[in-house]
């Protein structure tokens, strides 16, 4: 979501529609992209083109821009994990592979501790457009490192691209996105354009399924679902993606609009959550092969539930300490999940199919993100406005609440008492939906735990590559 600028006033002038209605571009791109095959040749091609986005983003003159530019990161951004992690395999032995793994996955937890704090203050303090700035100089230094250090791997020449069927998954896929964050503004059904999108995604996913069991070379090798911890190791990534990044959409919007925290502010309280699943990657990756795997990702599904349990009980009064301390703990569940899903994802899947394996991992995680963000956006929408309905039903001059000398201010007799009287009503049923949605993240954590029942534990412990870690 681009921040906004500190003068809103040249922010509408530049910008001539919100954003909340331009779906995440973004997201549109990098789920099917990355799990293209690529060669470590293309990387250097993808950073440096991934980058130029995020200048040409800070440069933008209106939305339009935004999006396209927006749209071109997520084209050419999509594919630097998985090639940075095969890159990574490659050039270390199968001894070292964990090491440089847990640091990888280290690593890229700099972003969420550091970002929003860094954000915060170039929006603050310069303009929204250094959020964008600043990745020009990293991106060029990643470009030489790329040109300097990392050698080209053979090109397969038989290797060939269904076409055809990553044509259908990346159809579905963009409509299905569309559908969701434009359903809540165009009342669902009642729209022609998400009639529409409903068709499109439906008809792409059929045809998808539908040549997957039928070419004899499909985009999506079918035979990776017999493997059942993968299969099941989908769903769970599936469902942490929605949890995790749906609820940091959430608390963004909760922290800077009901409680008035300043975008700095917001970025310091919510780093915490970084720092706990870098800790907690450290912890568990000492713990793997001497504990049960299924009882860390249990662990870790708990800690994420206790967190939003925590939440569905937040107003905006509460502490920064409790969001903080909260954060944290949410963090280390996340910690407790990632590594061990991984390792038992992959255990027992065999090698030569492990590289699709990490693809589709990836893609289950990046759509359950897109459309966790989606789906709680909706419902804050809609449950705010049921909420306000409910509650209004008993402002009537005919409560007796009324009468008391101290709410004569709120009078719904008067004008300025009913304008009142709506800014409270908004702001509690906003509370409730809030509250809503947490508890329905609450569920999600808690409906995939006896899933873990189903995962196998593996004869012998696997030397692991941990290529799908974190991203």
């Amino acid at each position: 979501m681009m921040p906004p600028d500190p003068n809103p006033s040249r922010q509408q002038k530049r910008i001539h529609r919100q954003p909340q209605q331009t779906p995440h571009t973004a997201a549109l791109a990098a789920p099917v992209l990355a799990i293209e095959p690529s060669t470590t040749a293309e990387t250097s091609h993808s950073e440096s083109q991934n980058y130029g986005g995020c200048e040409k983003t800070g440069l933008a003159q209106s939305l339009n821009q935004i999006v396209a530019f927006r749209l071109l990161q997520g084209l050419f951004g999509a594919s630097l994990v998985p090639l940075s992690q095969g890159i990574l395999l490659d050039i270390y032995s199968a001894e070292e592979r964990g090491s440089a793994m847990a640091l990888f996955g280290v690593s890229v937890m700099v972003g969420p501790v550091l970002g929003p704090v860094i954000g915060g203050w170039l929006t603050d303090n310069i303009s929204w457009r250094w959020v964008f700035y600043i990745n020009v100089p990293i991106g060029a230094l990643a470009f030489a490192g790329i040109v300097i250090y990392v050698t080209e791997t053979k090109l397969d020449a038989l290797a060939k691209l269904d076409w055809f069927g990553f044509g259908m998954m990346s159809l579905g896929i963009a409509s299905l996105q569309l559908f969701l964050d434009r359903g809540e503004q165009l009342n669902w059904f009642a729209s022609g354009e998400i009639m529409i999108e409903a068709i499109v995604c439906a008809a792409a996913f059929y045809l998808l399924i539908a040549h997957t069991l039928t070419a004899e070379k499909s985009f999506v090798n079918p035979r990776l679902f017999l493997d059942r911890n993968f299969s099941v190791s989908m769903l769970f990534i599936f469902v942490i993606g929605i949890t995790y990044l749906a609820s940091l959409a959430l608390m963004t919007p909760y922290l800077q609009t009901l409680m008035g925290y300043p975008v700095i502010t917001a970025g310091i309280v919510m780093g915490p959550r970084g720092l706990g699943t870098m800790l907690c990657m450290f912890i568990v990756g000492r713990l793997i092969g001497k504990v049960d795997t299924r009882l860390l990702l249990v662990s870790g599904l708990g800690l994420t539930a206790w967190a939003m349990y925590d939440m569905t009980g937040w107003t905006p009064d509460v502490s920064q300490w409790t969001i903080v301390s909260v954060g944290f703990v949410q963090g280390a569940g996340l910690g407790f999940l990632f590594v061990p899903l991984t390792t038992i994802a992959f255990s027992t899947l065999p090698a030569h199919m492990r590289g699709d394996g990490t693809g589709l991992y990836n893609l289950s995680r990046n759509i359950g993100s897109s459309v966790g963000i989606s789906i709680v956006s909706a419902l804050l929408v809609e449950n705010a406005q049921v909420n306000h309905e409910n509650i209004a039903a008993y402002v009537t001059p005919f409560n007796r609440a009324f009468e008391a000398s101290a709410a004569q201010a709120m009078s719904p007799l008067t004008a300025a008492g009913r304008a009142s009287l709506n800014e409270v009503i908004t702001l509690q049923s906003t509370i409730i939906a809030y509250m809503d949605n947490f508890k329905l993240l609450m569920l999600m954590s808690l409906a995939v735990i006896p899933l873990a029942l189903l995962l196998r534990k593996p004869k012998v412990a696997p030397v692991m590559d941990h290529s799908a870690v974190m991203e």
